[in-house]
């Protein structure tokens, strides 16, 4: 179970020490959400942010690309320290040519698909990426409701690693706190990116030890071949 503390929530009046909190924390990976304005109606921060924080921490940097030209941004963010690089399946044409890009640049490749999307979008990429990320909210900002309409695209893209014996991690984003990473858990999730729910919480590496303790006893023995419908 891999437990992404997700930056976008920090207090960015502090952002290193911030950043050394989580290396401490016992977390797994940091998530850095990259937002172009476009894509989502909001802005983050960009390769030169990233590049100032790499050296305080070994952790894997998994950067959430939600940018409406990514293409731009691939190779900035790789020189800048990224470990993976998350793209929308929401693209279209162009996912194929970026999946490659990212993998020539030395970075694992994450896919992403926002709730509105239907999962059957993501099933021509699964050989190819090393994570699944199901967006559990609308993206673009923090703090937002998780939709419990997607878990049944986590059980479908569970079902689909298992019986095709494919090892990307499937990991959810969006409102995923203590309760919600339980029942994400039980659907077959194994990465959770947490904002607010983990920042908020005075002592971090208590909070990333209890969120992996419920997601590992949530963990599924056998999830049912049961496919989403329309989802």
């Amino acid at each position: 179970m891999i437990i992404a503390p997700s930056l976008l929530a920090a207090d960015f009046a502090r952002l290193a020490k911030e950043v050394e909190r989580v290396d401490r924390s016992g977390a797994d990976w940091l998530h850095l959400d990259i937002m172009d304005g476009h894509f989502v109606p909001n802005i983050s921060f960009g390769p030169a942010v990233v590049r100032r924080v790499r050296p305080l921490t070994k952790l894997f940097f998994d950067v959430h690309l939600m940018c409406s030209k990514p293409e731009i941004l691939l190779e900035p963010f790789a020189k800048a320290g990224a470990s993976q690089m998350n793209i929308h399946v929401e693209l279209g044409e162009a996912v194929t040519s970026l999946i490659w890009r990212i993998k020539s640049l030395g970075n694992k490749v994450g896919l992403a698909i926002n709730p509105p999307t239907s999962i059957a979008l993501a099933q021509p990429f699964l050989e190819q990426i090393d994570s699944l990320l199901i967006m559990t909210v609308n993206p673009g900002f923090g703090g937002q409701s998780f939709i419990y309409e997607t878990l049944p695209k986590i059980q479908q893209a569970h079902a689909w690693r298992r019986e095709r014996n494919l090892r990307y991690h499937l990991g959810v984003d969006g409102g995923v706190d203590f309760k919600t990473a339980e029942e994400c858990a039980h659907a077959g999730a194994d990465s959770f990116i947490s904002g607010t729910s983990l920042f908020g919480h005075r002592n971090l590496a208590a909070a990333v030890k209890k969120m992996r303790k419920i997601a590992e006893t949530a963990r599924p023995e056998q999830i049912g071949n049961d496919v989403c419908g329309g989802c």
